[in-house]
């Protein structure tokens, strides 16, 4: 997701963040009216023209608060009116003819007014996804939603299809239930944005706040506390967010310095927060926009792919806590100060209201199944709340600020969805997805391994020019079916692209996580970035777990086969984190030879056979007892070690 700026937010004089404030208001009216099916004041669109509205409130106003160049900062341009305008008017109109839109089929033949609209908004949306997302995302978006026009010219036969003419293609794209408004978009309008709304809610409430001064609490005082606190806060902030970098940004600015404070040198601090904040993304139960998408794509119930996430995300952060608890214990670092640490009960007592909201959110979720409509109650339930409260009650101009928020968030990622869509929507005209996948598996041999490698170098690639949420739904429609093809779990397969796609936020050459909190840490941006990747090391690891042993994901498998993949994931895991810090907890430091041999048995516990993880098992018990020997340490280990771990 987008991280709007404070340069950014200064375009906006009071005029104007009015009008994003209405806009935002309209398109949340619009989606609860939808989703409880209220029919309030008479209105009740057919879903094409829903959709079309919901970009018809957002869209122009990301014209608004995004500058077309970093030098607009300051002040809103004649053109962005213009933009702003022409869009709002065209949206409007398109939505105001949706019944003819499906009657008379105009996706295909439609009039003269309608079709030229169809020219523009294609272009002024593009012009959007560049504000918002980037350049890189903008030109791959238009060169595929051109790929049509030439489609059936095309000399390799994997990427031939039909082609279109300008005119019909153009009418495809904007009226279709295929491209822009195709199965991404139409997740925002059935599911992700109330999600997007209790994100902005519960963090304006103090959500963020209450959620790290809770970590904090619980893990300040053990041994490199301030950078366990980082990693707990930032896991409980991620997944409320649903962004990498503004959750490395927002939460960095706390934990870095305190980091640095305590003796964690300046591109480790960074690289931990970086790491931490990039889990945020796959951690339910809100995780990132992609997830919602997989729903939709997966015909799913969002709860129960929040499920199977759940043991994922937790191997990765587990992953990442006993590093830096090994890199504590060599360097020798202490807890935070006792007059830092907040209260434990005191903290709980203050802000229980924000985790009753997520549990009541968690009830719609999967025991009313009322997946739309959760995230409205939470968020109600908490404003009520926050305003009994004298302490968190928000004024008017809290209030407002808050809507303003959620309008710069919703345009953001109702512009990336709806941008993405061009690709989806050529890649399914032309018929290219199918044939692409299906090329694919015969490519390979019908050899999982070969296309696991293929699409984690292809997410990669992709994700240093594309958002998460765009990365998964262009691999969605070409990757994830040839996995599945060759017989992997439909869940595993759409998690494991999410995964992939997520690792360039702390990968280099780009790694934009990492050098956000680069900055903030004084530190080298490649340096950090490389750290990073060592402290994230898991993200690489797991989704090949997910997919040789889907027992893992909570739901996926029998009860008995998921509990004992999820013991030998946990001990599997623990022992790779230990080889890639060096330290062996109740051993001490471990040598070369050592971390190599823990480490070949860590990956031994993911085979899906019964014998490789006894013999990885077999090899960390003889390391552990070898290291004991040597270091002549007595197996009954230090109690205040373990305390403090």
């Amino acid at each position: 997701m987008h991280v709007v700026e404070e340069k950014e937010t200064g375009r906006l004089n009071s005029f104007w963040k009015i009008i994003v404030v209405v806009s935002s208001l309209i398109g949340i009216f619009l989606s609860v009216n939808m989703l409880f099916y209220l029919e309030l004041f008479g209105i009740n669109p057919i879903q094409n023209a829903y959709l079309i509205y919901l970009l018809a409130c957002f869209m122009p106003i990301a014209f608004l608060i995004f500058p077309a160049r970093k030098t607009h900062t300051s002040s809103i341009k004649w053109f962005d009116i213009l933009f702003f305008a022409v869009s709002l008017i065209i949206t409007v109109y398109i939505g105001l003819q949706g019944e003819r839109i499906i009657m008379e089929g105009w996706d295909w033949n439609a009039p003269p007014v309608p079709t030229y609209f169809s020219l523009i908004l294609w272009a002024l949306l593009l012009e959007a996804l560049r504000r918002t997302a980037g350049l890189v995302l903008s030109l791959i978006c238009l060169i595929i939603s051109l790929y049509p026009l030439v489609a059936s010219d095309i000399p390799i036969s994997l990427l031939q299809g039909q082609s279109y003419d300008f005119l019909t293609l153009a009418r495809n794209h904007i009226m279709s239930s295929n491209s822009v408004f195709g199965i991404a978009y139409t997740t925002i309008g059935n599911l992700l944005l109330g999600f997007l709304v209790f994100g902005v809610v519960i963090t304006r409430t103090g959500g963020g706040d209450f959620f790290f001064n809770l970590a904090l609490s619980l893990f300040g005082r053990t041994r490199g506390g301030s950078a366990k606190v980082a990693v707990v806060g930032s896991a409980f902030f991620g997944m409320l967010s649903g962004s990498a970098v503004s959750n490395a940004v927002t939460i960095g600015a706390m934990t870095i310095p305190a980091m640095k404070k305590t003796g964690y040198k300046p591109h480790y601090a960074a690289a931990i927060e970086a790491t931490a904040s990039t889990g945020g993304t796959i951690t339910p139960p809100i995780m990132g926009s992609a997830a919602f998408i997989m729903a939709s794509f997966l015909a799913t119930p969002y709860y129960q792919i929040a499920l199977a996430a759940a043991v994922p995300a937790f191997l990765y952060y587990l992953g990442l806590y006993i590093q830096i608890d090994g890199y504590a214990a060599k360097n020798n670092l202490k807890g935070m100060a006792k007059e830092e640490i907040p209260s434990f009960w005191k903290t709980l007592k203050s802000g229980w209201y924000y985790i009753f909201a997520i549990v009541l959110m968690i009830f719609f979720l999967g025991v009313l199944n009322s997946e739309g409509q959760a995230p409205y109650y939470a968020s109600l339930a908490l404003i009520i709340i926050a305003m009994i409260k004298k302490e968190t009650r928000m004024n008017k101009k809290q209030f407002f600020d808050m809507f303003v928020e959620i309008g710069k968030v919703l345009a953001d990622i109702v512009v990336i969805i709806a941008g993405v869509g061009f690709i989806v929507g050529a890649l399914s005209a032309t018929g290219v997805s199918f044939s692409f996948s299906r090329e694919l598996v015969a490519a390979a041999g019908d050899n999982t391994f070969l296309i696991l490698i293929g699409g984690a170098i292809t997410c990669f690639i992709l994700g240093m020019g594309m958002t998460v949420s765009a990365v998964y739904v262009f691999l969605a429609i070409i990757m994830a079916p040839a996995l599945i093809a060759v017989g992997v779990d439909p869940i595993a397969a759409h998690l494991y692209v999410v995964y992939w796609a997520t690792v360039s936020y702390i990968t280099p050459p780009v790694a934009l996580a990492a050098f956000a909190t680069a900055s903030i840490a004084g530190a080298s941006p490649m340096k950090t970035g490389f750290q990073a990747v060592q402290l994230g090391s898991v993200k690489f690891i797991v989704p090949f777990f997910m997919v040789y042993n889907p027992a893992i994901l909570i739901g996926r498998g029998d009860p008995i086969d998921t509990v004992i993949s999820i013991i030998v994931a946990v001990i599997g895991i623990s022992v790779i984190a230990f080889a890639l810090e060096g330290y062996l907890l109740g051993a001490g430091i471990l040598n070369t030879v050592e971390r190599l041999l823990l480490f070949a048995a860590g990956l031994f516990m993911f085979f899906p056979n019964v014998y490789m993880p006894i013999i990885g098992a077999v090899i960390t018990i003889l390391v552990y007892l070898f290291k004991i020997k040597i270091s002549k340490i007595p197996l009954n280990v230090n109690k205040e070690e373990n305390q403090e771990v």
